[in-house]
């Protein structure tokens, strides 16, 4: 499975966090510090970061920064693990690189299925042919999402929207990056396709449409609860 790197001065959180992760079957080293992490990095570039923004030697933004100045951990995915929650923050996380964030106090369900997600989206994993989350079940080798097990009538672009918003679940996914995966475009400043698209994706899944969530100014992300 996946090296993952769990930067986290707070042992207890760190404990909670590695046993979770070695039981799923993940490959963990932990840092205490900054300068653990850089030292770390230099001997094994890991394949996901935990990455706590409190660190008593160096901010975990400042550490995100330098990530993405680096050629060898640029493309590194990166949840950012903090205690604060206003919405500035976590945008402000993710327009500096991070690929997620979680909110301390956290399940560790919700870990676990953040980092599988997030490693599936960057390739580390096989993609699952059947999803359920919730109501809604998207049977990929059928090319059909289910609401309450009924089926809804799709087309193409809605589903493949809609299913690239499930493999990801509780990840924000910025414009460009739906744009790019589900249309194959950079994109640049034309918002209403994808806008028209997400309306009418939740539209016709109902009770479940709410399941879409909208970060204001970053993008969307698909998942049972709000993250607040």
């Amino acid at each position: 499975m996946a090296l993952i790197y769990v930067v986290e001065d707070d042992k207890n959180i760190s404990e909670i966090e590695s046993f979770a992760l070695k039981n799923a079957g993940h490959q963990i080293v932990e840092c205490a510090s900054g300068k653990e992490f850089h030292k770390q990095v230099i001997e094994r570039i890991p394949d996901l970061i935990l990455l706590d923004i409190m660190l008593p030697d160096e901010d975990g933004l400042q550490i995100l920064t330098k990530m993405r100045a680096t050629p060898e951990t640029r493309r590194v995915p990166v949840i950012l693990v903090t205690a604060k929650t206003t919405e500035i923050d976590k945008v402000k996380g993710l327009d500096m690189g991070a690929d997620d964030y979680l909110t301390k106090p956290f399940g560790v369900m919700e870990l676990i299925s953040r980092v599988k997600a997030l490693l599936r989206r960057v390739g580390g994993m096989e993609e699952e042919k059947f999803i359920r989350i919730g109501l809604l079940f998207i049977d990929d080798e059928k090319h059909v999402a289910y609401v309450d097990d009924k089926p809804v009538e799709l087309t193409f672009k809605e589903y493949e929207l809609l299913r690239y918003l499930a493999i990801n679940q509780g990840i924000v996914l910025s414009r460009d990056n739906l744009m790019e995966k589900v249309w194959s475009l950079d994109y640049e400043g034309e918002s209403r396709t994808l806008d028209v698209h997400i309306k009418t994706l939740r539209q016709k899944l109902g009770v479940v449409g709410c399941y879409i969530k909208t970060v204001r100014n970053v993008g969307y992300y698909l998942d049972v609860d709000d993250r607040g």
